[in-house]
Parts: C-alpha cells; sequence; structure tokens
C-alpha cells in the first residue's frame, strides 16, 4: 500500500510577511502539508529578510520535492534574495495564474508574496495554487531550464538566435 508523503514547504518572511507567514502555516498544515517556518520566530519590526529567504531557498534546494514561500511587503526583495542561492528559481505571484504559470513552465521552487498586496485568503490561494501545480516537463520548458542551469553554472550567456 503506498503512503501518502506530504510535500514539505519551507517559509520565511520578514516583519512585514510576519503576520500572513502565520496564517499561511496554519492554513497549509490543515490542508496536509508538512510546514517548516523558517523565521522569523517573533516580530522584530526592524528585521531585514535576506537571512529568512536565502535560507528557505537553500532548504528548498536540500530537500528534493519540497517547496518555498517567501513573504514581505511586495514579495519583491523577497525573491530576489532567494534567486541568489545558485538553483533556485523564485518567481513573485501575484495571482493564482502567475502562481501556477511559475511552476508550470518554470519549475520555480520558490514563491514571493506581498503581505501588503493580498489578503490573507487571496494569498492562501496563490499560495495553494502554486504547491498544487506540476511543472509540465514540456521540451521547450526544459530547454529553457536548461539554458539558465548552464549560464548559471558556466556565465556563458546562451547564443542569440540568428535573425
Amino acid at each position: 500500500m503506498a503512503r501518502f508523503r506530504a510535500v514539505r514547504v519551507y517559509l520565511g518572511s520578514d516583519h512585514a510577511g510576519f503576520e500572513l507567514k502565520a496564517h499561511l502555516v496554519y492554513h497549509l498544515i490543515s490542508l496536509g502539508y508538512d510546514v517548516v517556518d523558517v523565521g522569523p520566530q517573533s516580530f522584530d519590526p526592524e528585521d531585514d529578510y535576506p537571512p529568512y529567504c536565502i535560507e528557505t531557498a537553500r532548504r528548498v534546494l536540500a530537500n528534493s520535492g519540497s517547496l518555498g514561500v517567501v513573504l514581505g511587503g511586495s514579495g519583491n526583495g523577497e525573491q530576489l534574495s532567494a534567486n541568489k542561492v545558485p538553483g533556485c528559481r523564485a518567481v513573485l505571484a501575484w495571482s493564482t495564474e502567475t502562481a501556477m504559470l511559475a511552476r508550470e513552465h518554470n519549475d520555480a521552487q520558490v514563491v514571493g508574496i506581498g503581505a501588503r498586496m493580498h489578503t490573507p485568503e487571496e494569498a492562501a490561494e496563490i499560495v495553494e495554487a502554486f504547491l498544487s501545480t506540476p511543472f509540465s516537463g514540456i521540451e521547450r520548458h526544459l530547454r529553457r531550464l536548461a539554458q539558465l542551469e548552464e549560464y548559471e553554472a558556466t556565465r556563458e550567456p546562451p547564443e542569440l538566435p540568428r535573425t
């Protein structure tokens, strides 16, 4: 008999995303996800997002099959921080459609959400869409991801198409 393995989800934020993170931790646990709160563990209006978002991305990459959520006021700096971790594909999602496309087309592992941009309910819908959408595995998407991985490894840009 096959046993269900809950997807592990890492969440990190700064002060602006702190309350939304708490809401999402509870919500995702109630849906059966294996949730890890990377921090912060207490509210500090002067904290910085890079340590939490970088650590979220590092843990996602270290745990194959896991996904991550980074939260801040806009989500911009948070997804930029996660993208500094080599091999991480973090995206900013502002709708369920952009979240699903990030997974389907880009095999994104981390989603950035702006806590000041969405209600907790809207943010939960976006995160659910991200977590529940699989990568399509379509050849053109695999090819594009391979180009990004090659650039990251070598710092040699892909050849421009001849026109």
